[in-house]
């Protein structure tokens, strides 16, 4: 009836879980007392979890991403806090069987649900506005898309308490994710979640792909897309390519566990480094997923307070391409000591500096927009500054990586770690939340506070290097990953200045806490209110509405007249048109999306624990939700043009008030 599941399942005897539990429970328990309390469940049901509107969706990715972003701290300074204490005779506090489903959890929920989800995001909240759109062009499988998410990331955090996670690494290479050496359910997990969430980020890059190209407003050619737009395009069509690849090897490795195949097993007739080739196809273009929307922030960031337009905008697309197509011809830099012969390595380890080329060619255009212009040092400004000294060094160690040589000492030791996260803090991290200071008062209407946002940066910047520079020279000492104990004297001191490292970052995160709170209880002073949509001088079409913007974004939707669309509409007039108000076509919110996510969960957690009844249950769920929904016809429905009109009113005498008020 319950198949692998039993009481045995939930580890009464590991003290650290239990607390954990103990403390979600307790935090879980307080949050569902004060919605009731405040009788808000209505309110959350109508207008958040059976919203279809891209930004409302928007800002619940970023809240998962930020969620996740604690939880995937918590296990990393798990990892630090043992090897600062896991020397000679000291065992540390974690077991070697716990201590490996950390590591394997932490780069799992970083990669798929912090960055992946803070991607989408802010694609969500910014892209429609920028191209002029009302939303995406399938409304309902991004909300589908945000469920399959949330689900994934629930089943993550569930093997916390039932069961355990993986111990293979947060790719679960084979042997070691094969039944015979993982019999348990923690690669099952691993496999369902990331199986699930790669299914939603699909069509999310189908949903945005489509966006970006059919519903650009009028006028607005390919070359006059915001940068940021050009960014996510690119990003949607490596989407497209690659996570098919991870969909079929999650595939292949489940029917190796679940029907006792032979596609990764040496013995059986099939090919471990098969797995590599394959799990690597898609996940170096998945660094390129995570690292091009940042290269769209920073752009956006640097011309909008430098007060300047972006140099080098042709420059800076064609760079964007080229590394979308170079990304698919570099993956085998991550096996370069597979024994693949000199040949095949020296093609890899040519492309691979190649593709160091367009990115340092964005790195100087940042820089001549920041020339001889006004540049105000804001927050954003803090990290898209701090990201361009830290993204540049770890660039520098990956080129070192990409000599196959250098790779043969270097491969699998913490320089390689070290590396991987100089450009994934110090580019997908730093650029992310700069977006999220800069587009904050257009979503909410009010700015986060500046202070607290450069406390917040200053944590960061020094904490990482604090954290990770010891890691290189331990690298270079011989020092490999996925250590959790040692005896060599020299690794000592420098582990502890990483564990040191860790803690600045954990007040960088404080610092952040500190800051919403703060922006929060501040938001109705005159100088933190985003009155006129245009905060810093913005440039592109998102400044053109009110912030937030209605549910239907644009009353009119605009005619672009160049690249940098609103500063020519400011030219022109307030808006640039005349055009009369008509009734607007939208879409209806549904909770379809919601229970979709609800099967998807019952059909991955009865899979994992083999109660099958329970897997079907989600999977006829799941078919029967989408075909009531696809032959339900009331599905949309018109703004009438009374309450649009009363929104332009509104914000016809918020940008007189804000106009009186300077």
């Amino acid at each position: 009836m319950l198949g692998k599941l039993s009481l045995s399942a939930i580890p009464f005897d590991v003290p650290i879980l239990v607390g954990t539990f103990i403390g979600v429970a307790v935090i879980g328990i307080a949050v569902l007392g004060l919605v009731t309390y405040f009788g808000k469940w209505g309110y959350l049901w109508r207008e958040w979890l059976t919203s279809v509107d891209h930004k409302k969706l928007g800002v619940m990715y970023i809240i998962l991403a930020i969620v996740m972003l604690f939880r995937g701290f918590a296990d990393a300074i798990m990892m630090r806090t043992q090897l600062a204490l896991a020397y000679a005779g000291n065992p540390g506090y974690l077991p070697p069987h716990h201590y490996d489903q950390i590591f394997s959890a932490h780069g799992t929920i970083m990669i798929f649900f912090m960055a992946m989800a803070f991607m989408t995001g802010l694609m969500n909240v910014v892209v429609p506005l920028q191209i002029g759109a009302r939303d995406v062009a399938f409304p309902f499988l991004n909300s589908l898309s945000f469920y399959m998410t949330l689900v994934s990331a629930v089943l993550i955090n569930i093997s916390l308490f039932i069961g355990e996670f993986a111990q293979a690494g947060w790719l679960v290479y084979p042997p070691l994710s094969e039944m015979q050496f993982s019999p348990g359910v923690g690669v099952d997990y691993y496999i369902w979640a990331v199986q699930l969430s790669g299914v939603g980020t699909l069509l999310t890059g189908v949903n945005f792909f489509t966006t970006i190209v059919k519903m650009r407003a009028p006028g607005m050619g390919w070359m006059h897309m915001p940068i940021f737009t050009w960014t996510a395009f690119c990003t949607t069509v490596l989407i497209l390519v690659s996570f098919p690849v991870l969909t079929v090897t999650l595939g292949m490795l489940s029917l190796d566990r679940y029907l006792g195949m032979h596609f990764f097993t040496n013995d059986g007739g099939g090919n471990v480094m098969l797995y590599l080739s394959m799990i690597w196809t898609w996940g170096h273009p998945e660094v390129y997923i995570l690292i091009l929307p940042a290269f769209g922030v920073f752009s956006e960031v640097t011309s909008t307070f430098s007060r300047k337009p972006l140099f080098g905008y042709n420059t800076m697309v064609y760079a964007t391409c080229s590394i979308m197509v170079l990304s698919f011809v570099v993956w085998v830099h991550h096996f370069f000591t597979m024994g693949a012969g000199a040949n095949v390595n020296t093609f890899f380890g040519i492309m691979t500096m190649v593709i160091a080329v367009p990115t340092g060619v964005k790195i100087f255009n940042w820089l001549f927009t920041m020339y001889k212009g006004r540049v105000e040092f804001t927050a954003p400004m803090y990290w898209t500054i701090g990201f361009m000294i830290t993204f540049s060094i770890g660039g520098m160690t990956g080129v070192m990586m990409a000599m196959p040589a250098a790779d043969w000492i270097l491969h699998n030791s913490l320089f390689l770690i070290a590396h991987f996260h100089n450009v994934i803090i110090g580019g997908v991290y730093f650029g992310y939340i700069a977006g999220m200071g800069f587009w904050f008062p257009k979503s909410f209407g009010f700015k986060l506070n500046e202070a607290w946002g450069k406390r917040a940066f200053w944590c960061w910047f020094i904490g990482f290097y604090l954290a990770f520079v010891p890691l290189y020279i331990l690298g270079l000492e011989g020092m490999t990953r996925r250590m959790n104990h040692y005896d060599n004297p020299d690794w000592y001191p420098w582990l502890l200045v990483a564990e040191a490292g860790a803690i600045v970052i954990a007040l960088g995160i404080v610092c952040q806490l500190t800051q919403l709170y703060v922006s929060i209880r501040d938001r109705n002073l005159p100088e933190n209110l985003d009155l006129t949509g245009d905060p810093w001088n913005g440039r592109t079409l998102e400044w053109a509405v009110s912030s937030p913007p209605p549910h239907y974004n644009f009353a009119v939707i605009p005619d672009v007249h160049g690249i940098d669309s609103f500063h020519t509409e400011k030219q022109l007039g307030r808006r640039g048109y005349n055009k009369p108000l008509e009734p607007i076509h939208m879409p209806k919110n549904t909770s379809a999306g919601f229970f979709v996510g609800v099967f998807s969960f019952l059909l991955g957690f009865g899979s994992i624990w083999y109660i099958w009844w329970l897997a079907a249950l989600g999977l006829v769920g799941i078919a029967a939700t989408v075909i009531l929904r696809s032959a339900n016809r009331d599905i949309d429905y018109y703004v009438p043009v009374s309450e649009i009109s009363h929104d332009e009113e509104a914000y016809s005498r918020r940008i007189a008030a804000a106009q009186a008020a300077e």
